[in-house]
């Protein structure tokens, strides 16, 4: 929904539905409904908190990459932290939904067309980041399928790209990924069972 005064779009729609989904959403852990309901705190502050702007904290979208078969995780080697992590970011005013902006960092990130996201986050985790001279991110996490024969490609945002055995992951694999992995083979089994 466009700012009536300037005609920009705002973060409105994106703060309703992240209000929407996490106030119905069943953690898939004990520490992602403590995160869930931390980030139904910072979302009382309005559309603001789904803005990097807004420095006690903002709502961010990642997306945990499984191949056709659920036998790979795509992750990418972050170029600020030198770590592996799934794709991620950032939400933007053009969001429309929380599953919609991790699709397309997962998308950007990944050079893939054609990926799918599952609309359930598998989980949310809050880490300080240093955006804006420091905050913290209140990271809502989901699973997003690949297609067949789906090939990666590096953006400006990672070192390197790279799918591993969901039992097999990199090091140094940033703190909260692996946790990730349980959670989405659960929603791949629940995609394959239609």
């Amino acid at each position: 929904m466009p700012d009536t005064r300037t005609g920009l779009p705002t973060y409105a729609d994106l703060h309703a539905d992240a209000s929407a989904v996490l106030s119905r959403w069943t953690a898939t852990s004990p520490a992602a409904a403590v995160a869930r309901d931390r980030t139904l705190e910072l979302l009382a502050a309005g559309p603001v908190a789904m803005s990097r702007d807004h420095l006690p904290g903002h709502v961010t979208a990642s997306a945990l990459v499984l191949d056709a078969t659920a036998e790979r995780v795509l992750l990418c080697l972050h170029g600020k932290f030198r770590r592996w992590v799934q794709l991620g970011g950032h939400c933007e005013p053009g969001d429309r939904t929380l599953a919609a902006a991790a699709l397309r960092e997962a998308t950007e990130e990944s050079g893939i067309a054609g990926l799918v996201v599952d609309p359930e986050p598998i989980d949310i985790d809050i880490h300080p980041v240093s955006c804006q001279g420091g905050s913290l991110h209140y990271d809502v996490r989901f699973t997003v399928f690949a297609p067949t024969g789906a090939i990666e490609r590096v953006s400006d945002e990672s070192e390197a790209l790279g799918w591993f055995p969901p039992d097999r992951l990199p090091a140094p694999l940033a703190d909260g990924t692996v946790q990730l992995v349980a959670p989405a083979l659960a929603a791949f089994a629940r995609r394959a069972a239609g």
